[in-house]
């Protein structure tokens, strides 16, 4: 269907990320034809959930953050 299988651009990822914060992500399968991207809805739903949102955290944990997963560790195990 002439769908881009090569890894992302900055120029898609800029369409994608204005697209979505003029109108939001309601419909995933129909956001790539509406931002002017050549991608699937699936592409650019993890592009969004895994690299793109401005939430997302970056970097190391923080001692306080390791001490936490190193006691519900001990409490919890490996589950």
């Amino acid at each position: 269907m002439g769908l881009k299988k090569v890894p992302w651009t900055l120029e898609e990822d800029r369409l994608l990320v204005s697209y979505i914060e003029k109108h939001g992500h309601d419909n995933w399968r129909a956001l790539p034809k509406q931002a002017g991207l050549l991608r699937c809805g699936k592409s650019c739903r993890l592009r969004w959930t895994n690299y793109l949102r401005p939430d997302i955290k970056r970097g190391n944990f923080t001692k306080e953050e390791e001490d936490t997963m190193i006691k519900l560790h001990e409490v919890l195990g490996n589950k």
